[in-house]
């Protein structure tokens, strides 16, 4: 399983929280995305999942386009979802929520927000979907498009990471990660955050 996280969008070039925000690929993304369908089309794949969201279908689309697969959209991939922190600037939040803001510095797997989801609601949604996905396509080589704050409790997960473990790996944009399932021994990761294919990017910390 090749885990990508999309190409780059305005939100992460301007710093802002993304949630659900329906965020395009700025043009870095869009170069990111050929350049991640140029080294991955050498594994193969038969499948290609992405979440809903703009950002990760169109990066996704490159792929779909010189693999000749449709890519399809699965929700459980989908970005987690922020509430009124959607689109806003994080330098705005830490202002006007610096309690959250610390817990989102520190420990973002404490995180509550009024109509938000929790990171263990983002794990268990997109763990159950790439379960689901691993064991229908024991043997083969499938791809995953989805977003930071998905793919890092979901990796945390299918490698059984206690909490607190979201700042503890770091996962770029337009870089992949690979990942094999078998039943009798679970997930194991075999690479992360391969970004040697990347002509340009722009590292998120926060």
């Amino acid at each position: 399983m090749i885990l990508i996280r999309h190409g780059e969008c305005q939100g992460n070039l301007e710093n802002r929280f993304r949630g659900r925000k329906d965020y395009p690929l700025n043009e870095t993304g869009r170069k990111q995305a050929l350049e991640l369908a140029g080294t991955l089309v050498r594994f193969n794949p038969l499948r290609i999942y992405s979440s809903p969201l703009k950002r990760a279908r169109e990066t996704a689309f490159p792929l779909e386009e010189n693999l000749g697969i449709k890519v399809e959209t699965i929700e459980g991939f989908n970005n987690i979802s922020l509430s009124s922190w959607e689109g806003r600037l994080k330098k705005e939040i830490a202002r006007e929520y610096p309690e959250e803001w610390n817990v989102w510095l520190n420990n973002p797997e404490e995180l509550r927000l009024d109509g938000a989801e929790t990171f263990r609601d983002v794990q268990e949604r997109s763990y159950s979907a790439l379960l689901s996905i691993a064991r229908k396509h024991l043997g083969e080589t499938i791809i995953v498009v989805s977003h930071r704050t998905t793919l890092k409790p979901l990796i945390a997960r299918c490698l059984g990471l206690p909490e607190p473990y979201f700042w503890k790996f770091h996962i770029d944009t337009g870089s992949y990660s690979v990942m094999d399932f078998t039943e009798d021994r679970g997930f194991s990761l075999y690479q992360l955050n391969q970004i040697f294919h990347l002509s340009a990017l722009n590292i998120e910390w926060a």
